[in-house]
């Protein structure tokens, strides 16, 4: 049945804002119930529509993440320079079409001014600390960035302690990072 199925668990995503860039890093894990199936997993992404420079990190299943990037893209090529209106126009679809419903995943993007998470319930959400993630270590990372965030360092030294210390006690996330940056 498939409720006895264990499903696909984890990951953790953050995106932190600071001193005029924008990091996103993603860990490397891929569970299967209580099995470790891949620790390499690139869930952090450079994308360009249209020769715009766009980062996203995705947490939830990898095609239905691939499926989003995808819609994505294709809205940015039909709003060039425009993150947040084509952020908006993917989750109005993600929401109302029947067959992008039964997506199972979140977005973190940023074209290195802007930062969202996009959801299936169509929230196109900014942070109001600067400070973003998802995915089942998403809220450790979060609150350890929260901590970090006033302090002296950069934004991609914050994200790499923040995924440390989710990656120390979420057992779906590990310390094998992807880091993007971009700067405005």
């Amino acid at each position: 049945m498939a409720e006895d199925f264990p499903g696909w668990h984890g990951t953790t995503i953050i995106g932190v804002r600071k001193g005029g860039e924008v990091v996103i890093a993603g860990d490397g894990q891929v569970s299967l119930g209580q099995t470790v199936i891949k620790g390499t997993a690139r869930k952090v992404r450079r994308l360009s529509p249209g020769g715009l420079d766009i980062v996203a990190g995705f947490a939830g299943s990898t095609a239905d993440a691939f499926t989003l990037l995808e819609r994505l893209e294709a809205k940015l090529e039909a709003t060039p320079g425009q993150l947040q209106r084509a952020c908006v126009e993917l989750a109005k679809d993600w929401r109302t079409d029947k067959y992008l419903q039964k997506l199972e995943a979140f977005l973190i993007v940023t074209d290195g001014a802007e930062l969202y998470v996009v959801t299936g319930a169509g929230d196109v959400l900014e942070p109001e600390h600067d400070v973003t993630a998802i995915g089942s270590g998403g809220n450790y990372a979060l609150a350890a960035a929260r901590a970090l965030i006033e302090g002296p360092e950069d934004a991609e030294s914050i994200a790499r302690k923040a995924m440390a210390i989710a990656a120390d006690i979420c057992v779906y996330t590990n310390g094998n990072l992807t880091v993007e940056k971009l700067a405005k």
